[in-house]
């Protein structure tokens, strides 16, 4: 029987569209801890590659019969021969081409809403990563906000869509992953925008992002009002576009809140975290419809793949926005930090300008899931 080829793209759509499916991940047992492949209707078993290499007659009665089977491993390698082997032994069974590395990078628009005036507003949903990406259209124009570093992802979808990007910011320095935005700005010939406190280091020139300024997106208007609001980063900056929508960046998330620490200050920034989300946020429009920078898990992706909630389901729903002590609050956030997102340090000198890793080592540097919530 054939071995067939599931593309990450594939992938997404059948996890947002909850269709069945059950994946064998040959990696090795803490890779698979460590950061897997999740949905509301995937099943999966681990079975390392080296226990598979004699053959699979031991564990293929595993493998069920009745649902798609998706084998996996970290480059697509390995996946391809244990695939070959289960067909061998009657089942049909495909394999994820790229793997794990490919599952990471790829990106998913989904369309959040309509802008007064004319416009629209889509999310890009990087599902193996928990990255959320923002691009706002108008009139022709577009920006796009906290970039992935696949920046052709969004080349193309202004080419679809006939809008010239003319914009392009980042909520805060990113720890976690490396942002696309220097990198686009410099395809499309947009400005690029950053929080001055988070840029302090950079090597590379930049607009100043400030509160009270006005970025226009079209002729017709459709403003993006920076707010500052510190926490995660000392300069992190959220965005009210349209007075509709809040995009938090990775101050607050759907089910979690943002850690201050991956500069090394969470005892300074508790404080600033908590006027942000206490304060600040408290004093916005509880219509407001709330678009973070990242996802954690499954749950908090909507029926349609994207991820979003009403400021005020939020205060209502969020423990992180529920925590009335304050030192009960400093204490949660400080003490209860999960680890560190890999290579978080290098992650962070790149984006400042620092270090120019080549593609290879850029997603190697990305490898596993993003840490940045608190919950």
């Amino acid at each position: 029987m054939s071995v067939k080829e599931m593309t990450a793209e594939q992938l997404t759509k059948k996890i947002i569209n909850k269709e069945p499916i059950f994946l064998l991940d040959v990696r090795n047992e803490s890779d698979v801890q460590d950061w897997k492949i999740e949905g509301k209707a995937v099943d999966y078993i681990n079975v390392p590659y080296f226990e598979l290499l004699d053959g699979v007659e031991d564990m293929v009665e595993k493998v069920p019969t009745d649902r798609e089977v998706l084998v996996v491993c970290a480059k697509e390698g390995s996946s391809i021969m244990v695939a070959e082997m289960l067909a061998e032994a009657g089942r049909t069974v495909s394999y994820l081409q790229g793997g794990m590395k490919a599952w990471s990078e790829h990106v998913e628009p989904v369309k959040i809403g309509d802008l007064s005036g004319g416009g629209e507003l889509y999310q890009f949903v990087r599902m193996g990563k928990g990255c959320l990406s923002y691009m706002i259209m108008s009139n022709g124009e577009a920006a796009v906000v906290d970039a992935a570093r696949m920046t052709e992802v969004y080349i193309n979808f202004a080419k679809k869509h006939d809008v010239s990007v003319t914009h392009v910011l980042d909520t805060h320095l990113h720890a976690d992953h490396i942002s696309g935005g220097k990198k686009l700005a410099g395809q499309t010939g947009a400005a690029y925008w950053l929080p001055p406190k988070d840029a302090e280091e950079v090597t590379f020139e930049y607009k100043h992002l400030e509160e009270g300024q006005r970025i226009t997106i079209g002729t017709s208007s459709i403003d993006i009002h920076p707010l500052y609001s510190p926490g995660h980063t000392i300069g992190s900056t959220s965005f009210i576009v349209d007075n509709q929508f809040l995009l938090s960046g990775d101050i607050l998330f759907v089910d979690s809140i943002g850690r201050p620490d991956l500069a090394g200050l969470a005892e300074d920034w508790v404080g600033d975290l908590r006027e942000t989300l206490y304060d600040r946020y408290m004093a916005l429009s509880k219509e407001l419809i709330v678009l973070p920078a990242h996802f954690m898990i499954m749950e908090e992706v909507n029926e349609d793949g994207s991820v979003w909630k009403e400021l005020g389901v939020l205060f209502e729903e969020n423990h992180g926005l529920n925590i009335e002590d304050e030192d009960a609050f400093r204490q949660m956030v400080t003490k209860n930090l999960p680890a560190q997102p890999n290579a978080y340090q290098d992650i962070r000198y790149t984006n400042m300008g620092k270090l120019t890793p080549g593609d290879e080592e850029q997603r190697e540097m990305e490898i596993g899931p993003n840490r940045c919530a608190i919950r």
